[in-house]
Parts: structure tokens; C-alpha cells; sequence
């Protein structure tokens, strides 16, 4: 029976970036993945983006951990060499009917603290000659990075500093063990002063283990087409559309990776499965009019299936907004609760797992609970 301080649950970004940031503590930290890779869910089936903060209510979660978040993020790349680029990107507005909800878009990333600029069809196809727009809102802080470096750099980062990394190890139990909570893997028990419950997509089934309260993820699964390798000089950076989708989907947008390919994507459906990346993908020309509303000049032979990711939502499909929840549970006081990790996720981990070292380190000096 191992005895720690820490157990996190679940080895996405979320889960290894407070990990890192609790050993950092001084604390004895221990991780369980259930998969055998690290970040093989939501962390690395995404567009890489590192947000900027634009698209969040300024008194959200959201709005505070992605600004925070995105200056760490881009301090940790180029500390550890990770493939990333501060680049930008544009909102197109695709028709003057689009620019009030533009405005109100760089009304809210002022209110962030997010610089932007609005730009007129000169200075767009001065970046972007291939994309049509009336006018876009230029965002210099955006960027992007590559998700499977970056796990890569946190897992190493989090072994050095001692965090024991069990790979295959699902949650299957939990109870309470005294002033502690025991743990229980098909492997071996733990027992751990505080537990954190960063499971992704399954961190609600993980917070009827621990005897936490109740909430429901929603899983969407977001899919992506390509561009096709002859096509990818159409994009230089990342262009979005104006969101029609608050709170859903950021829209079908075109993202120029770290290593080349040309995103274009996602999508967004409700499912019931938490592990379906597959079952009735949309065919190809399903992606070509959303596309062409940016890049006119594509047809269907520019395009080339991509791959798919599943959003752990604490946002059903009927309503327009969930914030993250990182606190103490309400129920059990032991447990720390870090779920509905969807965008900007990524962007916000470093801030995240700072965040929840805070709140742990309120449970163990008894401070209040933040």
C-alpha cells in the first residue's frame, strides 16, 4: 500500500501540468492514466491552437486561465523547444452582415485584456491572399503549438520532479481510508490526502467513485478534413470564421500546423460515446461550403480526411455557455474537482495546474477553499 499527499486522476495536459505544479510543492504526487500514452484523448486531438482569450464572458474561469495561460504556455515552449509559433489569426467577417457580431467580439477581448485590431479586406489578404472576407478582427496574441511535444516536455518535466506516472492504471474504486482516500487500480492501492480529478471525458464517472457530487460531461466529437499537400499554400496561418455556435463551436476554421498540414475543422456533434472517433464520420464534401466561405477557390478534390477529437463538455447542446470547474468538491472536501476541460483547455493547462495547487494548498493549511 503506497501512502502520498496527491493522487491526480487523469494524464492529459490538465492532469500533468498540476501534477508538476503540486511536486513543485514539495508534494509526494502520484498520476493515474488509464491509456498506456499520456494526453491520448482530448490533449492531442485538437487544432494545437493557443487562444488568446477573445471568445469568453470577462468574468468567466475561461476568460481568466486562458490570458494567464497563453503567456506561460508560450514562456514554457521556448524554454523546452517545443514546435510553436505566436502568429496570429483572423475572424473573418464573410459579409457585412457579420461585422456587429465582430465588434462585439473585440468589445469582449477589451474587456479581457486581449489585444485586437479590426482590419479591413487590404490588410487580411496582405497575410491571407487566398481568403475572402469583408473585414476581420486581427488577433497578434493567438498562436499555435504542438499538443504532442508538449505532453512529451510535462511528462518529463513531471518524472524529474518526481511524480510517479502509473500508465494503464484506470480508476476502478475508491473509499475512504481515514483521513485519507484509497485509490484502486486492477494494479495496486494508493492512499492520498487529496485526490484531483482531472479524468477528461470521464471525470464525472470518476467523481461517483470518489464520492464527489454529481455532474454529467457531454461528450462532442469535433472532426477535420485537410487540405491536401498541392493545396496547403492557400493558408498561412489560422483564419476562423464568426462564431454562430457561442459556447459550441469556435466554427469550421483553417489552422496551418507546426509541422505543415492545414487543419479544417472541427465540427461538433453530440454523442453518447465517450471513445467513438469513428462510427459516421462526415464525408468529405460535408466540409466544402463551410470552407469555401473562407477560401472560395477550394473544391472537394483540395481535400483529404483528417482525424477527430470528442470535447469533454460541462455544456449540454441546449445551452450556450459552461464554465470550467476547478474547486474543492462540495460533497468530499479531499477531493479536487478540474472537469469540462474543453477550449481553451490547452491554452489554460500551465494556468490550470497552478490553480489547482492553490486550492490544494488551501485543503492542506486549512486556508479557505478558493
Amino acid at each position: 500500500m503506497t501512502d502520498i499527499d496527491i493522487a491526480v486522476i487523469g494524464g492529459g495536459v490538465t492532469g500533468l501540468a498540476s501534477a508538476l505544479a503540486l511536486a513543485g510543492q514539495g508534494r509526494s504526487v502520484c498520476l493515474l492514466e488509464q491509456h498506456p500514452r499520456l494526453g491520448h484523448e482530448t490533449s492531442t486531438r485538437n487544432s494545437g491552437v493557443i487562444h488568446a482569450g477573445i471568445y469568453y464572458p470577462p468574468d468567466s474561469v475561461k476568460a481568466a486561465l486562458c490570458v494567464d495561460g497563453r503567456e506561460r504556455l508560450y514562456d514554457f515552449a521556448a524554454r523546452h523547444d517545443i514546435p510553436h509559433a505566436r502568429c496570429g489569426k483572423f475572424i473573418v467577417a464573410a459579409t457585412s452582415g457579420e461585422i456587429p457580431a465582430l465588434e462585439a467580439l473585440a468589445a469582449r477581448a477589451t474587456a479581457n485584456g486581449v489585444p485586437v485590431e479590426m482590419v479591413g479586406r487590404a490588410f487580411l489578404n496582405a497575410k491571407e491572399p487566398h481568403i475572402a472576407g469583408v473585414a476581420a478582427l486581427w488577433s497578434p496574441a493567438s498562436g499555435r503549438i504542438e499538443p504532442e511535444a508538449y505532453v512529451r516536455a510535462l511528462t518529463r518535466l513531471a518524472e524529474t520532479a518526481g511524480v510517479a506516472i502509473l500508465r494503464a492504471s484506470p480508476l476502478i474504486g475508491a473509499r475512504e481510508a481515514g483521513d485519507r482516500i484509497e485509490v484502486m487500480t486492477p494494479h495496486e492501492s494508493i492512499h492520498a490526502a487529496t485526490v484531483v480529478n482531472a479524468a477528461g471525458l470521464y471525470a464525472d464517472d470518476v467523481s461517483r467513485m470518489l464520492g464527489g457530487e454529481s455532474f454529467t460531461i457531454y461528450p462532442a466529437r469535433g472532426e477535420y478534413a485537410e487540405l491536401a499537400p498541392g493545396s496547403r499554400h492557400l493558408v498561412h496561418g489560422m483564419v476562423y470564421p464568426v462564431p454562430h455556435m457561442p459556447g459550441h463551436s469556435l466554427g469550421v476554421h483553417l489552422t496551418k500546423t507546426t509541422w505543415g498540414t492545414v487543419l479544417l475543422g472541427p465540427t461538433v456533434r453530440y454523442q453518447d460515446g465517450k471513445d467513438d472517433y469513428e462510427n459516421d464520420r462526415l464525408p468529405l464534401d460535408a466540409f466544402v461550403e463551410e470552407t469555401r466561405a473562407l477560401l472560395p477557390e477550394v473544391t472537394l478534390a483540395d481535400l483529404q480526411p483528417g482525424g477527430s477529437g470528442i470535447r469533454a463538455k460541462l455544456c449540454p447542446p441546449d445551452q450556450a455557455f459552461a464554465d470550467f470547474l476547478i474547486r474543492r468538491d462540495a460533497v468530499n472536501p479531499r477531493v479536487v474537482q478540474v472537469a469540462g476541460i474543453d477550449s481553451p483547455g490547452l491554452t489554460s493547462s500551465l494556468a490550470i495546474g497552478a490553480r489547482v495547487a492553490e486550492i490544494v494548498g488551501g485543503i492542506v493549511t486549512g486556508a479557505p477553499a478558493l
